[in-house]
């Protein structure tokens, strides 16, 4: 089995490359595929001999045949909410316009024996508006910004080449993965992680929401659990081709913060400030964060039991980034 994972030089494309690498269902895993626009920093993943990288646009890499060979793609690159909703034309090259390439270059795959299977990561950022009081699989996206939308567009773009069987797709909808280690991005989620991540490494923290917000989170292991999930499913039971939503964990940002507080002290909790910025609290605050995962969990999945449990995560994968 040879796998490309477009976003391979992100914290959750690397994640997924190291549990697919220690953790292979029923096949052997000859060769592992990392693209990115970003260099590849892991020196594990560089050192090991099943991994090949490729650094550049994806719309290039696809042209000089980065496919080939390939059995399945996992197709997390994409431009963040933030510079989506700053830059429109950002987040339609990065987001739709490079999975339809992808997309096309799968379809043109020349002697597949089988449809290529396609593993999308979409948002809970495809709801907003008048939303009911838990989400389904079925309520209708209504998103209330350009991340959302693209998203959105690509989940349809995947449902209808798997309906013409150029593909074998599979769209999930992730809730908001914390605590992304390294930088901060310019998602606006990103300071679900920056109150948490910051705070431990000694460093103040801005909260630029109402801390009463309520969200919808999961970690980066209960992420890459539900990618490696929607692979491994066979098609029979994966059912629709509507997107499915992950497990999660719905949290006040309140919380969040009360969390980390008992996990480190006062101290360090109070190094998060809270200071309003109107547009990422419009974004954030147009987000559902109760769902109703019912499809998910009958493939045995599941999401974070409490904050406490993340917090926790981070701190056991990311020792260095604790003071």
């Amino acid at each position: 089995m040879n796998i490309l994972i477009t976003g391979g030089a992100g914290f959750l494309g690397r994640g997924l490359a190291h549990e697919l690498l220690k953790n292979v269902k029923n096949q052997i895993l000859m060769k592992l595929v990392l693209a990115d626009i970003m260099p590849l920093s892991d020196a594990a993943l560089k050192g090991d001999p099943r991994v090949r990288v490729a650094t550049g646009d994806l719309r290039q890499l696809l042209n000089a045949g980065l496919l080939q060979g390939m059995d399945g793609v996992f197709h997390l690159a994409a431009a963040v909410s933030g510079e989506c909703e700053a830059d429109i034309d950002v987040g339609l090259r990065a987001n739709l316009d490079n999975t339809r390439a992808l997309l096309d270059a799968c379809r043109a795959v020349p002697d597949a024996t089988a449809a290529p299977r396609l593993v999308f990561s979409s948002s809970l950022a495809v709801y907003g508006g008048d939303m009911p009081e838990a989400i389904t699989d079925t309520t209708l996206p209504q998103p209330q910004n350009s991340y959302g939308a693209q998203k959105f567009m690509c989940e349809q773009l995947i449902a209808d080449y798997t309906r013409k069987g150029y593909i074998d797709g599979r769209s999930v909808r992730l809730p908001t993965v914390t605590v992304r280690p390294g930088k901060p991005n310019a998602a606006a989620s990103g300071f679900m992680s920056g109150i948490i991540r910051e705070p431990l490494a000694g460093v103040d923290a801005v909260c630029p929401v109402d801390p009463q917000t309520g969200v919808w989170i999961t970690s980066p292991r209960y992420a890459v659990a539900g990618l490696i999930a929607a692979y491994d499913t066979p098609q029979e039971q994966w059912g629709s081709r509507i997107a499915m939503n992950l497990p999660g964990l719905s949290v006040r940002v309140a919380e969040m913060i009360a969390a980390l507080r008992r996990r480190a002290g006062e101290a360090v909790a109070a190094r998060v400030r809270v200071a309003a910025d109107d547009t990422i609290s419009r974004i954030v605050g147009g987000w559902p964060w109760r769902f109703d995962t019912a499809r998910a969990r009958a493939l045995g999945l599941r999401g974070p039991a409490a904050m406490d449990d993340i917090v926790a995560e981070y701190v056991a994968d990311y020792p260095q980034a604790v003071v």
